[in-house]
């Protein structure tokens, strides 16, 4: 109920096929199954033109399901960090008309959307679909760190140390929900952990 209330909080819709030439597509694990999807609805044609960038995973699941959509580029990419480069060029280089679309776990969405921002292009035009993971991107509003996939709550800062409630406020800017001490006054209080974010 929380996250209807919270009006930072991302609203996620269903990718479907945009009219273009140039489409790129950013997705990680589940959010090739986005991809597929939205390809059955798809005029022929359509990945002709199309960029996809995607990180598989461990065990690189989807990448020939991807691969049989005949995009004219598929690029594969260990991590997020390493397609980073890629995008920023690619966005960066785009001509009016680009079609951008993110799919799979927040903290890609989120992250590939604010080098989208960067690029100067309005989020509203940016179409995502989550799919996969529930896991969050935190940033600890005491000392500044990005904690990676957080899937508790209170969870830990990985930087200071610090237990955080995890807030259902979402930064576009930082790409990550907000953490808070949850015990700043008591320190020896320690709520259970739950795991939430799955």
């Amino acid at each position: 109920m929380a996250a209807k209330t919270i009006i930072s909080r991302p609203i996620y819709g269903t990718l479907s096929p945009q009219p273009g030439r140039h489409h790129l597509f950013i997705a990680d694990a589940e959010g090739a199954l986005a991809i597929t999807d939205m390809a059955r609805t798809a005029p022929p044609g359509f990945f002709d033109g199309a960029e996809i960038v995607f990180i598989p995973g461990p065990d690189g699941k989807y990448s020939a399901a991807l691969e049989a959509l005949k995009p004219a580029q598929l690029h594969l990419a260990p991590s997020f960090a390493s397609l980073l480069p890629r995008l920023k060029l690619t966005l960066d280089n785009a001509h009016m008309g680009l079609r951008l679309y993110l799919a799979g776990t927040e903290g890609l969405i989120g992250q590939a959307m604010q080098a989208a921002l960067e690029a100067g292009i309005d989020h509203t035009s940016v179409q995502t679909e989550h799919r996969g993971s529930l896991a969050r991107r935190m940033q600890c509003v005491h000392c500044k760190g990005i904690t990676e996939n957080v899937t508790t709550q209170p969870a830990t800062c990985s930087h200071c140390g610090l237990l955080l409630l995890v807030r259902d406020h979402y930064s576009r800017r930082l790409a990550a929900f907000q953490g808070v001490c949850i015990n700043a006054e008591d320190r020896s209080e320690i709520p259970p952990m739950e795991e939430i974010f799955r």
